[in-house]
């Protein structure tokens, strides 16, 4: 399956230690390129995160960002260091009696250092349960993609399927216009008083058969088409094939307005260079 290199996908996770928020966009680029934004704490994830885009994706300029918001409510219980209170009591009394006063105060001993102390947070299981949201996230981002290339390989077969049609036109025209063209010529022969039958008109008739001869740039976009409708059928990573493919139609388009002598061939080419650049405007968001 073809994959566009536009997409957006957003995760909610939730927990007892609150929520946060994953969400994931690209946009086309020629290589792969990944930016994080995600709160400091989290910061050691970001290898982990950027491994797996780097064997999920191949091309594409892709922006992670992490919107994280603890449960004040869920914070760990407070626990005492009551040994260390206790000797901060003994020598704050201490000092207070050799000072001659009494107004020891308990919040201050609660505020030295050491004597409240709060469990960390499970950090290791905060970042599981995030890690498991950001696959969810990177699942459905592929699945974005996916849906956005299945769109384009729709949109690109019809522009072939063009091609071919305006290819078959020109060829079923050829020999009306070679003979109109034919006709031209012996009417130009004669006007000048030259025997129709002479050596001359022979060699002009010649020189614009080699001239319009186009069999060869219908047999070749016949054949890109061809190709490109396999390639799409194969899928994967094909943006850079696909943007060759269409060097090559463009070629033959350009090829065949040059050897264009008749009204209808010119338009045939002009419509050809149409499709092909609404092609290639695609084909830039294809992985």
């Amino acid at each position: 399956m073809i994959h566009s290199m536009t997409a957006f996908s957003r995760i909610e996770v939730k927990g007892d230690w609150g929520n946060a928020v994953w969400e994931i966009r690209s946009v086309n680029q020629r290589f792969l390129e990944t930016y994080f934004r995600m709160p400091e704490q989290f910061r050691g994830l970001e290898p982990v995160l950027r491994e797996r885009f780097r064997k999920a994706l191949n091309r594409g300029k892709v922006e992670c960002n992490l919107r994280f918001n603890a449960n004040p409510a869920a914070k760990s219980n407070i626990t005492l260091n009551a040994k260390l209170a206790e000797q901060l009591i003994q020598h704050a009394t201490s000092i207070a009696e050799t000072a001659g006063v009494n107004n020891l105060n308990p919040v201050d001993i609660m505020k030295w250092p050491g004597v409240m102390e709060a469990e960390e947070a499970d950090m290791d299981t905060i970042s599981g349960e995030l890690l498991k949201g950001f696959e969810q996230a990177l699942k459905d981002f592929i699945a974005a993609r996916a849906s956005e290339g299945s769109n384009m390989a729709e949109l690109i077969n019809t522009r072939l399927d063009a091609i071919s049609a305006q290819a078959e036109a020109v060829k079923a025209h050829m020999p009306e216009i070679i003979q109109w063209q034919r006709d031209r010529i012996i009417e130009k022969f004669k006007d000048a008083g030259i025997d129709p039958d002479s050596t001359r008109l022979e060699q002009e008739l010649v020189m614009l058969a080699q001239k319009m001869d186009v069999d060869e740039e219908i047999d070749r976009l016949y054949s890109h088409v061809k190709e490109t409708k396999k390639i799409l059928k194969k899928g994967g990573p094909q943006g850079r094939r696909l943007d060759f493919m269409m060097q090559e139609f463009n070629r033959e388009a350009n090829t065949l307005g040059s050897k264009s002598i008749n009204t209808d061939i010119t338009a045939a080419a002009v419509e050809l260079k149409v499709l092909i650049e609404q092609m290639r405007e695609q084909i830039q968001n294809i992985e």
